[in-house]
């Protein structure tokens, strides 16, 4: 990233849906070019290639594909779930939802290392409220995104800035994320929750600020959330 005014080449894993998709959007109304990582074609017109984050090797290549052409930042928004008690939770759904929220970040910032080395591009992971506290019935999500937010704290003690590393913690927001859980596991009706296209437009911001200003972690919450303080 050379200024603060243009994103550049953008490349936003889960981009076809949900906060994901918000964020592609964000990218290219902030005049970047988003390219988008996911299993589903996005409804939009941005580039896209189809990827299963849980195949870490395949992962690797298509980002190092991507990555020949110039990448300025990646944002990892791609996450799934598993909800229920660990018992009950059959053992390769919990083992994927580690697979892609997990190492699938890991593995797309590994391959896209020298694009961003080359350009002095950034990394944003999205980790999640989860991320910090826990929940019952969501030990696969919670272990994920504990992850998430301990693989970005050793990144930037690792990397020192070169590349940035931010870590964004989302509170619940407006998407298709929750659709087809039971409802003990869907947010309740007056459950206090964000606009993706809200949190979209903070986590683009990042990508515009000045490289002398860190933001190592940034959590986005609704009015109510109680992940914080």
């Amino acid at each position: 990233m050379q200024d603060t005014t243009s994103v550049g080449r953008v490349l936003v894993t889960g981009g076809a849906s949900g906060l994901g998709a918000a964020v592609a959007d964000s990218v290219a109304a902030a005049g970047g070019q988003p390219i988008v990582l996911d299993l589903v074609e996005p409804t939009s017109p941005h580039p896209f290639y189809c990827v299963d984050l849980a195949d870490s090797p395949v992962t690797e290549s298509m980002v190092a594909y991507v990555g020949e052409s110039g990448l300025d930042a990646i944002i990892t928004c791609a996450a799934i779930d598993s909800c229920g008690p660990l018992e009950s939770v059959k053992t390769e759904d919990w083992e994927r939802v580690i697979a892609v929220n997990l190492m699938g970040t890991a593995s797309v910032i590994r391959a896209a290392m020298p694009a961003l080395a080359k350009s002095k591009g950034r990394i944003v992971t999205v980790a999640s409220t989860l991320g910090r506290r826990a929940l019952p019935d969501a030990t696969a999500y919670c272990a994920s995104k504990f992850g998430v937010v301990g693989l970005s704290r050793a990144l930037n003690a690792e990397l020192k800035g070169e590349p940035p590393v931010t870590c964004v913690m989302p509170g619940g927001m407006r998407t298709s994320f929750f659709d087809g859980r039971p409802a003990k596991y869907r947010p309740a009706p007056d459950a206090p929750l964000m606009d993706a296209s809200d949190v979209a437009d903070i986590i683009v911001d990042v990508l515009k600020r000045n490289r002398s200003a860190m933001v190592p972690e940034l959590m986005i919450t609704p009015g109510g959330e109680t992940s914080w303080p």
